[in-house]
């Protein structure tokens, strides 16, 4: 289902909260630059974050640092809150809605900015949601964070085209690491896509408590090389 055809707002040209008309109503959004003296990059990215039904929200701090990271390499980044969060209408649609409410973001950015790279990431379950809408929207790069395979149907999800990015910790409690590694293998083994760079995280919870400055240095470490030239 696709986003009513109501008039967008701009794309703001510094940090701002916006509102935009989804699929289900509003829907909540942040838009953040980087600093000043960083050389911006022709690219914003759209972090999701994790499962709205657990306290997920654009808020949650493996996804404002996922966002953080990418801004201190010039990108600028929009977070969200996906239905029924935040001040976002509507109520969690086990996936379907959500990822419908990415596309509304997605197609925002890219009618407001047609001079920039898309890039898609999300943790955890905004992980699912980035992977799902991947072969769809086809962002220039991808970035899937504790991706909670066998916990939601992966099967469907088609192998990614364009570079991308796992980062998975050894010790998470709610995603079961081997079932990702095993699922990335498995796609590996089709041929079908792009093979992914896996970083694994030793002795890093699904929240990656005490080990955020290893997530952004792993994100900053991989993004470098995907980066187009600064501007």
């Amino acid at each position: 289902m696709s986003a009513p055809s109501t008039p967008s707002p701009a794309f703001p040209t510094a940090d701002a909260a916006v509102q935009l008309i989804g699929p289900a109503g509003a829907l909540e959004v942040a838009v953040e630059y980087p600093e000043s003296d960083v050389p911006a990059r022709a690219v914003v990215a759209v972090v999701c974050h994790p499962l709205p039904t657990e306290g997920g929200s654009m808020h949650n701090k493996v996804v404002t640092m996922a966002a953080r990271s990418l801004r201190e390499l010039g990108l600028a980044t929009v977070r969200f809150n996906f239905r029924g969060v935040g001040a976002s209408a509507g109520e969690f649609d086990e996936g379907q809605g959500e990822l419908d409410d990415l596309r509304a973001v997605a197609g925002w950015v890219r009618r407001q900015r047609p001079d920039v790279s898309l890039w898609l990431g999300g943790f955890s379950f905004g992980a699912y949601i980035a992977l799902s809408g991947a072969a769809e929207l086809q962002p220039a790069a991808l970035i899937a964070i504790a991706p909670p395979a066998g916990r939601r149907d992966f099967a469907r999800i088609a192998a990614p085209t364009m570079p991308w990015l796992v980062v998975q910790g050894d010790d998470d409690e709610i995603v079961d690491p081997q079932a990702v590694y095993d699922w990335v293998a498995g796609l590996a083994q089709t041929r079908a896509g792009t093979d992914a760079e896996v970083v694994r995280m030793p002795e890093t919870s699904h929240f990656f408590h005490r080990k955020l400055m290893d997530l952004r240095g792993a994100i900053k470490h991989w993004a470098r090389g995907q980066l187009p030239d600064p501007h």
